[in-house]
């Protein structure tokens, strides 16, 4: 089911996971929770997952909802990751970033909170860069970014919808049982 030379050494295990649109998504395997006979997991994706916002002067940034793996904006965030020593992966369900990041300081996030507003305030700016006179940023959540998953053949389906909306009071009753938080 996961890599078994991570399960060796110390380290946690990590599983391919796949949406309905067959693009994958490494993540580390955080907990198995049994439902119904089929084994979900709670998983955190191995390289850092970002978020596309437009920032707009004088305004709160606005977050793009659905963007294509193709469009030019994606292509230009790329070179100016490059310049830093990182890559933009197209990954299922999240864009992520792989590559050595910066740890936050944690007084510099004190210092910002008395001029952040509470949506930007879960998030943390990595780049921002210019497209056709646009300017977008790609931030870094804050909050654990957890996925659910169905485990099948050494993989995972990414569990969405309806069956996610279905199966999620289960899934935090069991890891809430078990004394895992958030």
């Amino acid at each position: 089911m996961a890599n078994s030379e991570s399960s060796n050494n110390g380290q946690v295990p990590t599983i391919l996971v796949k949406d309905s649109k067959g693009s994958d998504l490494l993540c580390f395997l955080e907990q198995i929770v049994p439902i119904e006979d089929c084994e979900y997991a709670l998983l955190t994706p191995v390289d850092t997952p970002v978020s596309l916002f437009k920032l707009i002067d004088g305004d709160d940034p606005e977050l793009v909802e659905t963007i294509e793996k193709s469009e030019p904006i994606l292509e230009v965030a790329d070179v100016v990751l490059q310049e830093y020593d990182l890559n933009l992966i197209r990954s299922a369900l999240t864009l992520t970033v792989s590559g050595e990041l910066d740890e936050p300081d944690p007084e510099e996030l004190e210092e910002d909170e008395d001029d952040i507003d509470d949506e930007s305030e879960t998030y943390e700016l990595l780049v921002s860069f210019k497209v056709k006179e646009e300017e977008y940023g790609l931030y870094i959540p804050l909050d654990p970014f957890f996925i659910v998953g169905k485990i099948h053949d050494n993989e995972a389906s990414l569990i969405e919808g309806e069956e996610f909306d279905r199966i999620q009071a289960q899934i935090e009753k069991e890891l809430e049982e078990r004394g895992f938080s958030e």
